[in-house]
């Protein structure tokens, strides 16, 4: 117990944070990429109790010994599951309360990665039996998600969805290298429409977060298709009005 006399540093070395009740902390990760034309979300199956053998978000506990901060964590369980060290990552939200974990009061700080799904070798181990990619929309419909997962997921789909309106944040669900049909193909994915392709290449000269390759071209059946890939050092760039209305024909 603090005293008036004492003094900070005093007051710090008698301090034991073990003296109160403290929740379970944890960070959890949406990481979305684009296959087979869909947006999809990285699952594993949990290989321990609680909720073993039940399909969740990747995450895990907060490291207080080696995680500097909760970018830090993110990026460490990021590293773990997937590989990749640095992609597109932005925190979503908290959610907190006494139910959501059976081990007690548990809170955690969700993240949303986009990455191209090119970059991942999918592999498993520490507490999850499995890992997979699943279609955020399908016929058959996501599994049973365990804890409050399905809730952090759909609060991540709104989120990814509204931002696609207004800024650059699709191009970083493709490979490094890409053209500007295949980069207009993951705006329709993510709005659920179409979008007319003068109106978007406008949009998109006008948000100059591209630079052309020099000498690299995507070779089809048509003409040859000029290579893009993001400007060197830029951040997401907000654009001046919404996709919305762009156009739905057909």
């Amino acid at each position: 117990m603090a005293t008036a006399k004492q003094g900070e540093k005093e007051f710090l070395l008698n301090y034991n944070i073990h003296d109160y009740d403290v929740p379970l902390t944890s960070v959890d990760l949406v990481i979305f990429t684009i296959r087979d034309q869909t947006l999809q979300v990285l699952l594993v199956k949990r290989g321990d109790h609680p909720c073993k053998g039940q399909w969740s978000l990747p995450g895990g506990f907060i490291d207080i010994h080696n995680d500097i901060d909760l970018d830090g964590a993110a990026l460490r369980k990021l590293k773990e599951k997937t590989g990749v060290e640095a992609p597109y990552l932005e925190q979503l939200q908290g959610f907190g309360s006494r139910n959501r974990d059976p081990r007690g009061w548990s809170t955690t700080f969700a993240y949303f990665a986009l990455i191209s799904s090119d970059r991942i070798t999918l592999s498993h181990g520490g507490n999850a039996d499995a890992v997979r990619w699943c279609p955020v929309e399908s016929d058959e419909g996501l599994p049973k998600l365990a804890f409050d997962h399905a809730q952090i997921l759909d609060v991540a789909v709104q989120r990814l969805r509204n931002k696609v309106e207004y800024t650059s944040l699709p191009a970083h669900l493709l490979p490094e290298e890409f053209t500007l049909s295949e980069l207009q193909r993951v705006y329709q994915v993510l709005l659920g429409r179409l979008v007319d392709k003068s109106a978007f290449r406008k949009r998109i000269r006008e948000g100059d977060f591209l630079e052309e390759l020099p000498g690299k071209w995507r070779l089809g059946s048509n003409r040859p298709a000029q290579l893009y890939g993001l400007r060197k050092g830029q951040g997401t760039v907000y654009f001046n009005r919404l996709m919305t209305g762009e156009v739905g024909a057909k």
